[in-house]
């Protein structure tokens, strides 16, 4: 049973963390990066996407001089897409969920937190301007911010991490429960004991 309750416990961590985290950076293919702040200053960029490359994910790279970002309920930075007048895409981010930040270089303290802003589903070809700004976190000592898009990328199942983190409960109640049992309902070894006395008081 130890073993099923550890199998349980590990498809729970699969479905519930590793499967999201894989289909929004890694499925579909990458259309490109942009540096969207650096040296003080954002800038917007304008990207031309065609029908071919929805539904298309956008992802946001922050690198900043810290070991976490600690934002609470405050926002770090806000992104916008729009096309031809019309708003498509209305974001903040937060990267407080970022445990695991990426190292920007052996040489530097710098990390670099990645977030994502959202999903455009449907894309009517033609340029989007996509529009990076602070937002009210303080404190946060930003180096440089980087837009990336995907295209083509698979969507995630919503009940994905609602199921993922119901196995990961269950198979953990389990392997412990399965552990206390089999701690409790060892048999004792005979040949612990002391052997009785063959003489003497208490001799048989």
């Amino acid at each position: 049973m130890r073993f099923l309750f550890a199998l349980i416990l590990l498809a729970g961590i699969g479905i519930g963390a590793i499967y999201p985290w894989a289909m929004s950076n890694f499925s579909g293919h990458e259309i490109g990066t942009w540096r969207v702040y650096e040296q003080g200053r954002f800038k917007p960029v304008t990207v031309a996407l065609s029908s071919s490359d929805e539904p298309v994910r956008v992802l946001v790279d922050l690198t900043a001089k810290a070991e976490r970002i600690v934002s609470q309920q405050h926002t770090v930075l806000t992104l916008t897409a729009a096309t031809n007048g019309h708003t498509v895409l209305a974001s903040t981010l937060q990267f407080n969920h970022s445990d695991n930040p990426r190292q920007a270089s052996p040489q530097l303290p710098d990390k670099i937190f990645r977030d994502e802003a959202g999903l455009i589903p449907t894309v009517n070809p033609g340029p989007y301007v996509f529009t990076v700004g602070p937002g009210d976190a303080e404190g946060i000592e930003m180096r440089s911010v980087d837009l990336i898009l995907r295209s083509g990328v698979g969507e995630i199942d919503k009940r994905a991490q609602p199921v993922g983190f119901s196995l990961v409960a269950v198979g953990a109640i389990g392997f412990m429960l399965s552990l206390r049992r089999s701690g409790g309902g060892r048999p004792e070894n005979p040949n612990s004991q002391p052997p009785a006395p063959r003489w003497g008081r208490g001799a048989k």
